[in-house]
């Protein structure tokens, strides 16, 4: 049995919180800082060098020999480069350990080796980090030892983001700023300030690491390029909420410890829909902080995971034919004296303000769905969305049928005078109590779903930075929250005004709210005829990022430039292409050095056992229609590589960029399919010990 975890002991102890710094600090430097953490105050040199100067003996105290500047670079990672303490010794040989305020403040990576779009030329090399202190450091403990981990933004030497942090922080502000101006209108004076909270949740499998060093496919790209399904899948719904297994009871136990430390909330853990599949979320925090932590949760998951014999697998689609794994962004916003703007009451009805916010909402939604789908487009995501396991393509907003039924009134009597309420639950047993029942059902099949006092959009992929998303959602409700206020600001009566921007924004923005089943056809044919946009691949997503709409948005709230926005979207494009040709070359490689020489191997076991029965005077028809079978789907197998290789050489002479992504879409997407298919039929009939890779039943069932 494990010891006893104390949980308020440990939890935040690796963190130089806010409690470490009020003990830490001198009352002015602590006071300064605070004001720099909720003014946006700038931090002079001399405050910094104190900060700096405990954070260094606080690390140490911890172990720490290094310090990093903790970015996230456009790469989908976070990245780091690690510094010591040690100074130049002295006279005696002896080193002192210091760490400056300039240190502290700024860091200089490469900014020409990381993705930049363009950005940067590779002679262009310098980029700076910056600390972003309302996102506490951290001390990591692992294989090197400790290390303290300084959040920081990163941009380069001309000033454009390079990053995920510094828009998202530039998000923040915005929404902050037009909050603020429609609270006002309501009359509230005190709050001072208005901050988005997010929730992730972090789906991820399990697989054996022995297991997983003999897939090539797996180390190579994440996911699995060939495999046919095993006799038992997720049919019978068991592994959801299942027993959880004592090996991962155990790796989960310790993924809670590091986490605690780190000071992130990880508050359920259970068994996803799919054998070998688990789910981590963690309590609210302040958007930039929660993307911070959702890097460091899917780190740690990985760092554990190594520990306990196990690989953890964050690819959206790393198993064809059985669930995939997303995470869900629970978005809200919330004041600094705990108001939160999605929290409707129990009289919807009555709440003008949370209706107001909910219509921005929605025209926010409608107006940039193109966008919104696109901050949840990746590679693996390609895989996922639409495929009767994850939110179609389609962008819609489930409300339940308490806030659709007071839409509705709105739209259709300028007024509405009640809210459906919940009632009871009678569960027909005397020994058990009845329950309150909420007014409104659950939609797992809406992209973007309201859930009693927040939004969840569930598109995210499972490895992506949750930056996006927050970045998109922050922006678009700035603009819609902005665009009401410039209305109600100059109203005369500012009761009829808001009533009639509330009608005004539901009647135009009807079309977006869906409350049905997002995964049937007849919804695809009716978002057709609504209008809304059904964006199936990332390659038909990343043209949202440059249009004049997104550009006049974002540029107009100070998040990205547009040189930034088109940045990225080159980095998008690139990122397509090549890890389609990874998966393509490695599929390649997997026939053409395993799969095909096992195959022939087992033929000629095949041909030798026909001739040696024959021989014996026997009937060999099973064994001939076998090799037959076999042989045709060995040349099958090879004219599909062979396409594959002619298609992959090809790419070589398409420009880059678009039309390289468009081509590996097009083109090495459909033959990598057609490659698939005779050799996941190779599968069910190959002799399972000259097969050359584990199976899936192998992978999922065997942790």
């Amino acid at each position: 049995m494990s010891e006893f975890t104390n949980v308020a002991e440990i939890f935040g102890s690796n963190v130089f919180n806010d409690a470490v710094m009020q003990e830490r600090l001198p009352k002015k430097v602590y006071k300064e800082l605070k004001k720099t953490i909720e003014e946006g105050k700038e931090l002079d040199l001399a405050t910094a060098d104190v900060i700096a100067h405990e954070m260094k003996e606080w690390a140490i105290e911890k172990g720490a020999t290094h310090y990093t500047h903790w970015f996230q670079p456009l790469t989908g990672v976070t990245a780091e480069k690690h510094d010591s303490f040690i100074s130049a010794p002295d006279k005696n040989g002896k080193v002192l350990m210091s760490f400056s305020g300039k240190e502290l403040i700024k860091g200089e990576p490469d900014a020409s080796s990381f993705p930049s779009g363009g950005l940067r030329a590779t002679f262009e090399a310098r980029g700076y980090t910056a600390w972003d202190c309302t996102s506490p450091a951290f001390v990591r403990q692992d294989a090197a030892g400790a290390t303290l981990c300084i959040p920081t933004a990163f941009c380069s030497y001309t000033g454009e983001a390079l990053d995920q942090k510094t828009p998202l922080l530039r998000s923040m502000e915005a929404i902050n700023t037009e909050a603020l101006r429609l609270l006002r209108l309501f009359g509230n004076t005190t709050s001072g300030r208005v901050t988005p909270s997010v929730g992730p949740e972090q789906e991820y499998f399990l697989v054996d690491k022995a297991k997983y060093l003999q897939r090539k496919d797996l180390i190579y790209t994440g996911r699995t390029l060939f495999g046919a399904m095993p006799p038992k899948g997720q049919e019978l719904d068991d592994h959801y909420f299942g027993n959880i297994r004592q090996r991962i009871a155990a790796f989960m136990k310790e993924v809670n410890e590091e986490l605690w430390k780190l000071g992130v909330t990880a508050k359920t853990q259970h068994n996803e829909v799919a054998p070998a599949q688990h789910e981590l979320a963690p309590i609210y925090a302040e958007c930039n902080v929660a993307v911070d932590h959702n890097q460091i949760v899917m780190k740690t998951l990985k760092m554990v995971a190594c520990r306990h014999g196990l690989q953890c697998l964050l690819h959206e689609k790393p198993f064809a034919g059985v669930n995939g794994s997303g995470k869900h962004n629970n978005w809200s916003i919330t004041t600094d004296d705990g108001i939160n703007l999605l929290d409707p009451g129990t009289t919807p009805h009555e709440n003008i303000q949370f209706l107001l916010v909910l219509a921005c909402i929605l025209k926010a939604v409608d107006t940039h769905a193109d966008l919104l789908r696109e901050s949840a487009a990746d590679v693996g995501n390609d895989h996922r969305l639409g495929a009767n396991e994850a939110p179609p393509a389609i962008i819609s907003v489930f409300l339940g049928e308490q806030l659709e039924d007071v839409v509705e009134q709105l739209i259709s009597t300028g007024e509405a005078t009640h809210s459906l309420k919940g009632g009871k639950l009678e569960t027909g047993v005397k020994t058990l109590p009845d329950l309150t029942k909420d007014a409104t059902d659950r939609n797992r099949t809406s992209p973007f779903a309201f859930t009693g006092n927040k939004f969840e959009f569930r598109m995210v992929g499972s490895k992506d930075s949750i930056a996006a998303p927050n970045i998109v959602l922050n922006t678009i409700v700035a603009e819609a929250f902005a665009e009401a206020c410039d209305v109600l600001e100059k109203a005369d009566d500012f009761e009829m005004a808001v009533h009639d921007l509330i009608k005004k924004y539901l009647t135009e923005h009807q079309r977006i709210i869906f409350n049905g089943n997002g995964y049937s056809d007849a919804w695809v044919e009716e978002a057709e005829r609504r209008g809304l946009p059904n964006i199936k691949s990332m390659v038909d997503a990343i043209p949202a990022l440059t249009t004049d709409k997104a550009i006049g948005l974002f540029e107009k709230f100070h998040v990205f430039t547009k040189a930034e926005l088109e940045s990225r979207a080159e980095i998008q494009y690139e990122t397509y292409a090549k890890a389609i040709n990874i998966e393509a070359k490695a599929m390649i490689d997997i026939a053409s050095k395993q799969i095909i020489p096992a195959v022939i191997k087992y033929t000629k076991s095949l041909a030798d056992t026909v001739n040696s029965v024959t021989a014996a005077g026997a009937e060999a028809s099973v064994q001939s229609e076998l090799l037959a079978e076999t042989s045709g789907l060995l040349s099958d197998t090879k004219v599909a590589l062979q396409k594959l290789i002619d298609l992959d050489k090809k790419s070589e002479e398409v420009p880059e960029g678009t039309e390289l992504a468009h081509y590996f879409h097009e083109e090495i997407v459909p033959a990598m399919a057609e490659l698939r298919a005779p050799v996941d039929a190779l599968e069910m009939i190959v002799d399972k010990e000259m097969w050359p890779m584990p199976s899936y039943g192998d992978l999922m069932f065997e942790v």
